[in-house]
């Protein structure tokens, strides 16, 4: 398989999650690599959760998104100008936020968050090594009678 490599700009305002999303699933999409919608959607899910944190917290301009496919790993790096890396934290049970983290977390095989000269880097990688080779259902099929 040969390497595959999505790179942005977006401006820190909401909306730029939802473009991320969108450029980020039509360019794995457009890969043609064979990658499972739940790969893809993973994919999708990191995206939206590390460019949300990215400007939700760090106060920058911009955010930098880069998607990159080689044969074993599909890694997801946003990069701001806030020098602060993101601390996990229990939410409270009421809080509408601080679960982004614990998100990426749970669906990422790896990920981290580093200083960088400009600021900070945080990624996540999805293992494809791992994951299973055909379509998993997210529910039963309809049963007729």
């Amino acid at each position: 398989m040969e390497a595959h490599q999505l790179a942005l700009s977006l401006p820190a305002k909401p909306a730029a999650a939802s473009e991320a999303r969108h450029q980020a699933v039509d360019a794995i999409a457009g890969w043609d690599a064979g990658l499972g919608t739940e790969v893809v959607h993973t994919a999708e899910l990191l995206v939206s959760e590390l460019v949300t944190n990215a400007i939700q917290y760090a106060g920058t301009e911009s955010v930098s998104l880069a998607v990159c496919l080689d044969e074993a790993v599909l890694r997801i790096e946003v990069c701001d100008t806030s020098p602060v890396l993101p601390q996990p934290a229990l939410p409270d049970a009421d809080s509408e936020g601080g679960r982004g983290l614990f998100l990426v977390a749970a669906l990422a095989d790896r990920y981290h968050a580093e200083p960088t000269e400009t600021g900070k880097r945080c990624w996540a990688e999805i293992d494809l090594t791992s994951k299973p080779s055909q379509e998993v259902a997210c529910f039963p099929p309809l049963q007729r009678s």
